[in-house]
């Protein structure tokens, strides 16, 4: 895949509608940090109510869903989801309806700000205090809409064509001398899709990048073979859809840690609220779930972590 091919070219029989303007910006960020660091922002992009990495899922979800028929979204996520509002919002534009799951989650401003959101967003919201009860519950909520299921985070196949078409378009940002070409990316890891689509495109769009993802979540199973069964499954859909000459990745091409995710998810850490502080007084609005907990692995690794490193801001708020 030649710098700057984006998918939705290189693969007409896959369904794509543009939600966003691409390519969003990169420019160094200067917070402190040992190695040198790039930030590539992810919060612009969404010409909707909510922005960043979750919309970019919904370009190939959406039509994906309008091939399908389907008429109803089902997914699930905690109480404060981002996924689940872009979901929701995006959906309704579209003609879809989304009927939402969620999860409680250790409560703060942002959570709370983020279920009054929820609530305001046309969603059907269903609520319950574990994983475990959301999980006895799905399959009448499934009966009952006959929807299309779609994994939190929006991290099926199509979701993860996303950041698959992200990779180009941070390697023509290298070849036009927007951005040096870096030795890691540095994303948040909530679902799977980002890192996996990002690990997976970047191999196709021929960078030799390595993508360290910060894990963020332990409601779910996020480690290396996790994420590469999704590349298998996301690597198929570009065969089946006529792409050729894409890489099957193993466990070995993941690195996943869990060390920045502090006592559970939604939990922030000292750390990653630091981090949402100093990126404050720098204009970046961000959160301390997943950004600022991606930040804080940057901080600590320091000059561990080969550079240039390229830090996703997938945070979007409206």
């Amino acid at each position: 895949m030649s710098p700057g091919a984006r998918l939705a070219e290189l693969v007409p029989g896959l369904g794509h509608v543009s939600l966003g303007r691409a390519p969003t910006p990169v420019r160094p960020l200067d917070l402190g940090f040992a190695p040198e660091v790039w930030l590539k922002d992810e919060s612009v992009f969404g010409d909707g109510a909510w922005g960043g990495n979750k919309v970019r899922k919904l370009e190939w979800i959406i039509p994906e869903a309008q091939r399908r028929g389907v008429r109803t979204l089902f997914t699930v996520g905690g109480i404060g989801t981002h996924w689940g509002l872009a979901c929701a919002l995006y959906g309704r534009e579209h003609g879809l309806r989304t009927v939402l799951g969620l999860v409680d989650q250790p409560e703060d401003d942002h959570v709370r700000d983020q279920l009054a959101r929820l609530s305001a967003s046309g969603a059907e919201l269903h609520r319950y205090p574990s994983t475990r009860r959301l999980k006895l519950a799905a399959p009448w909520l499934l009966l009952r809409h006959r929807p299309w299921y779609l994994p939190a985070g929006g991290s099926n196949a199509f979701g993860t064509l996303a950041y698959v078409d992200v990779a180009p378009e941070i390697a023509a940002q290298v070849a036009s001398g927007d951005l040096p070409e870096p030795a890691t990316v540095v994303v948040p890891v909530g679902s799977g899709g980002t890192v996996t689509g990002l690990t997976l495109g970047l191999r196709i769009a021929g960078l030799r990048t390595r993508v360290l993802g910060a894990v963020v979540n332990d409601m779910l199973r996020l480690d290396a073979a996790s994420m590469a069964r999704l590349s298998r499954r996301t690597a198929d859909l570009l065969r089946d859809r006529g792409l050729s000459d894409v890489p099957d990745l193993g466990a070995a091409d993941f690195d996943l840690r869990p060390d920045w995710l502090g006592e559970t998810y939604g939990d922030p850490t000292p750390a990653s609220l630091a981090e949402v502080a100093a990126a404050r007084e720098a204009g970046l609005t961000l959160e301390p779930v997943y950004t600022g907990k991606s930040l804080a692995a940057i901080r600590e690794l320091g000059n561990a972590l080969e550079g240039p490193v390229l830090w996703l801001n997938t945070h979007g708020p409206r």
